[in-house]
């Protein structure tokens, strides 16, 4: 990735329209870093696609609130979401709806890649961004860049497509006001969190969230 492309995302962040940080605490905790931030009520958000899988009436919906440099949301996608996907989504007892949550501009960076191609490998991507969270999310910023790009080449997108997708300043404004907003009306604190059928559950082993689950249904 070159410089103006850095340059431009990190724009976005940079002017407070989501600057978040990242501590070492389990679950991830969200925290604003800068209180001097723009109004998000005059983005445009019309076009951020919600990423959903499953059967749409489905008799669960589960919105995961999550970010892709967070540890624990790694270990969530591998120990959990998978075995969820599996035994609920696939089989149509759950809407999965996944939200991310930005701590930083890496996290950002990483759900503008996923969302390339108007989101239509967007979980394919995902897959990949917390399955090698270790290495990607290591070194200078362009080596990061670099290395989401790797993932968005694999699924099978061009460079000029990636180009596009990882300097629309616009898209990434409108990204982060989304989240902000879902965040704040679902009280979001922490990652990964859970809604499931409109009640807040943090972060949990598979066996307590299939209680919660049966329970439901």
């Amino acid at each position: 990735m070159n410089r103006n492309i850095l340059i431009a995302i990190v724009g976005v962040l940079a002017i407070g329209l989501g600057a978040f940080v990242l501590t070492g605490n389990s679950p991830e905790p969200v925290t604003p870093l800068n209180a001097q931030t723009a109004s998000t009520s005059d983005v445009d958000t019309s076009g951020v696609k919600e990423m959903v899988i499953g059967d749409v009436d489905a008799p669960i919906t589960l919105i995961e609130y999550a970010s892709f440099t967070c540890p624990h949301c790694a270990t969530f996608h591998k120990n959990v979401f998978k075995q969820l996907k599996k035994d609920y989504v696939d089989t149509g007892k759950v809407k999965f709806v996944f939200r991310e949550v930005y701590f930083d501009r890496y996290g950002l960076w990483a759900g503008m890649v996923a969302r390339c191609g108007d989101g239509m490998r967007y979980f394919g991507i995902t897959d990949l961004i917390f399955e090698n969270q270790r290495d990607w999310a290591q070194g200078e910023p362009a080596q990061i860049a670099g290395n989401l790009r790797k993932f968005g080449k694999q699924a099978g997108l061009d460079d000029a497509t990636l180009d596009a997708c990882m300097t629309d300043g616009d898209k990434a404004a409108a990204l982060t006001a989304v989240y902000q907003k879902n965040a704040e009306a679902d009280g979001i604190r922490s990652t990964p969190s859970l809604v499931i059928n409109g009640k807040l559950h943090e972060n949990m082993s598979y066996d307590d969230l299939k209680k919660i689950l049966d329970a439901e249904l």
